[in-house]
Order: C-alpha cells, then structure tokens, then sequence
C-alpha cells in the first residue's frame, strides 16, 4: 500500500467515525491549558484534571504563580509525576509569563518555547488548542500509533515523526489528527495489550501488534 493511499484511509476513517476530537484536559484559559499540559507530561490528563481544580484556585492568574516558590506550588501537585521538577518550571513559567510577555500567554509555538518547562510538543498543544494554529504535537500515544500504523517510517524521534505527519496530513486537519491519534493510542492502540480486533484502521495498518487469524 502506498503512503498516500495509507494516510487517504487513515484520515477517512477518522473524519467519519471521530468527527469532534478534543483534548480530555481542563481548562477555562490558555493559562490554565499551559499550566495543565506542564502537568500532562508523563502523567495522565485524569490525574491531570484531579489536580488543577485546587491549583487553580491557589494560583488563577500567572501573576499569582509567578509571586510563588516551587515549594508554594509542590503540594498541590503532588500527586503529579515528577512534582519537584514540575513545581520549579511552573514556578519559573509563570515569572517568564509575567516579566517578558505581561501575564499574557503567547499565541506561537516559538514564543511558547521561551517558558522554562514547555518543549516543543506543548507549545505545540497550546498553539493548536487555544489559538488553532495548524501544528502538531508529537506525544508518546501519536508516536506509537504512527509508527505502527505506517504514517511515519524510520522516525528516531518525535520531531521526526512531526515532520513526516506535517507532509501528508493538510494542515487544516493537523489540530485535529494530533487529538485523533492521542486518543486512539489512549483507547485502542495501547502501549501493552492493543484492541487490534476493535480496531476500525486495521484495513491500512502496517504492522498490527494482533493480526487477525485467517478467516476472521
């Protein structure tokens, strides 16, 4: 199968049977976005959405985080992966916010990047989510699933993989295929154990982790 014909599929079958795809975080503002994707990074947005409730009401502005020290912040996340790391970005993130962009969170990936703690890939999230810019952000669960389906070949990592993503998928459709591919790493094409025999892009999958038996 051709890549084009791979991606034609691919991106049918999402249009058609995952028309609206959004992001599972919780937010009410780009701060708070910024803020709980920082949060996301190796952890789940369930966890994710347990612990910003109470962060927020702590800290609902970047210029009430950016008054406080990472060990202000700690105990509010502690339940989050990597909470000491992700206290002093957080703690740093806010203070860059407030001091070179006046508490207003910047609307381009690379602006976004000048925030200690936020890479590519949220700025990415943030630019896509908040101000529909056409970029895609490359996580674990959009890594994994490319691959395996045979969107990407070869990526050794994911700014790769963006980059082979970016060339087939029209940009218009880049904010949204960043949130199909998450979601359905998330549900079906997990990391242990993948539904491949719930799974509606079997047809154009390259190297399904369970095959089908013959004749099924």
């Amino acid at each position: 199968m051709r890549t084009e014909e791979r991606y034609r599929g691919v991106i049918g079958w999402f249009q058609e049977h995952m028309p609206v795809a959004e992001t599972e975080l919780r937010y009410t503002s780009p701060y708070e976005l910024l803020v709980a994707t920082i949060l996301s990074a190796q952890c789940t947005d369930k966890r994710v959405n347990m612990t910003t409730p109470a962060l927020f009401e702590r800290f609902p502005t970047p210029e009430a985080m950016a008054e406080a020290s990472a060990e202000e912040i700690f105990p509010y996340i502690r339940s989050i992966s990597y909470p000491n790391n992700k206290a002093r970005n957080l703690a740093a993130m806010a203070r860059t916010l407030v001091q070179e962009f006046g508490g207003t969170v910047p609307d381009n990936v690379t602006d976004l990047q000048k925030l200690p703690g936020v890479g590519r890939k949220t700025a990415n999230v943030v630019a896509s989510v908040v101000f529909h810019r056409e970029v895609l952000a490359v996580d674990t669960h959009v890594f994994r699933v490319s691959r395996r389906l045979g969107l990407t070949r070869n990526a050794r990592n994911p700014l790769q993989a963006e980059q082979q993503l970016t060339a087939h998928i029209p940009s218009r459709l880049l904010p949204t295929a960043h949130h199909w591919l998450i979601l359905h790493g998330r549900y079906v094409c997990t990391a242990r154990n993948p539904h491949c025999g719930e799974c509606g892009l079997l047809p154009w999958c390259k190297s399904p982790v369970h095959p089908p038996e013959k004749g099924e």
